[in-house]
């Protein structure tokens, strides 16, 4: 079938929106805007919006990774992570215009610049081993190394985001922008995350677990530290799970997000407020049964560092986002707990920004068929709003779309559940059409009204398009998201299998003799689950999956915990159990062709993983195909080389193709 939908190859068109930053007098949007350049590699670049005439202007140029941009509290100067040296670095540059300059040249590199609001200081977070020295230098020299092998005595020394560990920590480093002078601030064995500066600029708050075992302990606590004495008092307890302080414009409190780690990785992150005089804790949200965080699915790389609970500028009020029912919105939380959402709309709010008297917002939107990633801007009301940015209506404008429906359903417990379809691109009324399954990975993540470009590829191709959010997403509540801990293979089968049941009774255009299946990570998993306990799908794609629990508990680099986690028992209390739950079980009952696509360096669900499944359904004779993709990790869908992404994406159509048309 040959539509004017959009391709894989489609990808090296989009521009990809992140981190957008209101200058202090909230006329100016800096905003980090990605491509695919003409080699296929990603290039981040700038650019400086004006709010209210709308011109865009391209601010730093070349092949570059520009990132992190953050403003002066003057407005004078832009601050931002670049690798043009070689390695990631701090560079400013003048917001009149000029070349970029160089900020830090450390041995490792920086990153994260946070600026204080007296604008003489600046906090970065830079990346030391034991024996590294702040005056040690960032060097393009190359040195050849005889070969050695690799030796660890940690339990956590591999990572799926930076490979195997280098023994290094992330500590904070401030600099003195008028004399240069730049000053150690943490120590130790420890990753420090999260700075910010006091208003008056002589505190600093992070985050951090500095026990004894971090390894085996998962809270992390805030600590404030005294600038002026060179003192840290550690303001929480130990026993749970912090992150980005932000100070009231009075200074006399901080706001959080975090959890108590009750459900352990299945409970909903909420907004905290700190009294630092007092040590009183508040959970503001703790009436709220909704996740305060976004953590809404999309593939368009809209991914930048959480803003935190922002302080209104009266110090009675925070700032957040937070997601629910298939959206990410902006709310607003009040220290007497009333809630109030800012900006809603069927969409994903995934990042937001605001002046220095928060006269206005500028907030970042991925929504359904419309838009991959754009900028708007709204009053502190959420009301006037305006669409700054159109940055993909070139592409889009040429191309016919499907548009996702969402729906409601219950599960056999009665359940509401909530899901999408989308029709074939071309779709004719009187015809019929194979529809594909997609199922989420996490499990503790949450499809939404956000644009996917797979989806879309996918309908492009003449398939119909069914996603939903299980038992065990986010997005309907702690209870929802902690039902799946374990009971992997059960309740959240139960709901996907219903979903397509549901769909067959309720859109007589689906051929029910040509249903197919693919999901990544936990959807991986579970498609793999599915192939081994029904056979109502004629062809399955398994991305990044888990085969056999066993297993992963010692070869990914959260499998020591997670196991524990998320099935509530360990390879030496209960091996029986995870061999009950591991697809790898119940693999000569597979009739379904099965592709699996797995790439080398990922190590969250490790390779071996889908080596184990290949063997036994090739050893059994069953129809089945192995894609590795060389140098990529578990992000190859959100971040990986563009190339491989588009392969990936028509590997999984051309399966389809041979087995659903």
């Amino acid at each position: 079938m040959t539509t004017n939908g959009l391709s894989a190859q489609d990808l090296f068109e989009f521009s990809f929106l992140s981190d957008p930053q209101l200058s202090p007098d909230g006329k100016w949007v800096v905003f980090v805007k990605k491509v695919i350049n003409e080699k296929e590699k990603y290039q981040s670049n700038l650019f400086l919006l004006h709010v209210d005439s709308k011109e865009t202007t391209q601010f730093t140029q070349g092949n570059f990774s520009d990132v992190q941009p953050r403003w002066s509290s003057d407005g004078q100067y832009i601050f931002f992570t670049s690798n043009r040296s070689g390695k990631q670095q701090i560079w400013k540059i003048a917001f009149n215009g000029g070349e970029a300059s160089q900020v830090t040249t450390f041995k490792r590199g920086a990153s994260q610049p946070v600026l204080s609001s007296v604008g003489n200081k600046l906090i970065v977070t830079v990346p030391l081993t034991a024996s590294d020295s702040l005056e040690d230098k960032e060097t393009k020299e190359k040195t050849e190394e005889k070969l050695k092998p690799y030796i660890t005595t940690n339990l956590v020394y591999k990572s799926d985001a930076k490979g195997f560990s280098d023994e290094t920590f992330d500590h904070l480093v401030l600099i003195d922008l008028e004399t240069g002078t730049q000053t150690l601030l943490t120590d130790g064995q420890y990753n420090h995350h999260s700075p910010a500066f006091s208003p008056a600029g002589m505190h600093v708050a992070y985050s951090a677990n500095r026990s004894e075992d971090p390894e085996q302990t998962f809270f992390s606590d805030i600590y404030q530290l005294d600038l002026a004495t060179n003192d840290t008092e550690k303001l929480t307890s130990s026993d749970k799970r912090f992150y980005t302080p932000n100070y009231s414009p009075d200074g006399t409190k901080l706001s959080l997000l975090g959890d108590d780690l009750e459900y352990t990785g299945a409970t909903l992150t909420r907004v905290w407020s700190l009294d630092l005089a007092t040590k009183e804790l508040s959970c503001l949200t703790s009436e709220w049964d909704v996740e305060c965080h976004d953590v809404a699915i999309n593939d368009m790389g809209t991914g930048a560092a959480s803003a935190g609970a922002v302080w209104s500028k009266t110090n009675d009020a925070l700032f957040f986002l937070a997601s629910e029912l298939g959206s990410t919105h902006l709310y607003q939380v009040t220290l007497d707990k009333q809630i109030t959402k800012i900006v809603g709309g069927k969409r994903q709010v995934y990042a937001f920004s605001t002046d220095k008297n928060q006269d206005r917002f500028v907030y970042a939107v991925s929504q359904s068929a419309a838009i991959p990633g754009d900028l708007f801007v709204s009053t502190l009301s959420g009301s006037e709003e305006q669409r700054l940015t159109t940055v993909n209506e070139h592409l889009l404008e040429t191309k016919t779309l499907s548009a996702p429906e969402d729906f409601r359903f219950k599960a056999n417990d009665g359940t509401e559940l909530q899901g999408w379809i989308m029709k074939p691109v071309g779709f004719k009324e009187g015809e019929t059409y194979p529809l594909v399954l997609e199922i989420h990975g996490g499990p503790h993540a949450m499809y939404s009204h956000a644009f996917m470009h797979e989806f879309q590829v996918i309908a492009s191709k003449g398939y119909g398009v069914l996603y939903m959010n299980p038992r065990g997403s986010h997005g309907y509540g702690q209870q929802f998201v902690d039902a799946v801990r374990g009971d992997y293979g059960g309740i959240d089968y139960d709901d996907v299998m219903v979903a397509v049941d549901y769909a067959l009774e309720n859109y007589d255009w689906i051929d029910v003799s040509r249903l197919g299946v693919t999901g990544g990570s936990y959807g991986g998993f579970m498609t793999n689950w599915i192939v081994g306990h029904t056979n109502k799908f004629k062809a399955a794609v398994t991305q990044r999956s888990i085969s056999n629990w066993l297993s992963f508990y010692g070869v990914s680099d959260i499998g020591y915990f997670f196991t524990e986690w998320e099935h509530k028992t360990t390879v030496m209390e209960d091996p029986e159990e995870l061999w009950r739950i591991s697809p790898l079980r119940y693999v000569k009952d597979v009739q379904t062709p099965l592709l699996i696509l797995h790439s080398e360096n990922d190590y969250r669900c490790p390779i071996e993983q889908a080596e184990q499944l290949y063997i036994a359904l090739k050893q059994q004779k069953k129809p089945t195909r192995f894609v590795r993709f060389p140098e990529s990790n578990h992000e190859l869908s959100r971040s990986g080389d563009p190339g491989l992404r588009i392969i990936r994406l028509n590997e999984i159509t051309d399966w389809c193709d041979q087995y659903l048309k």
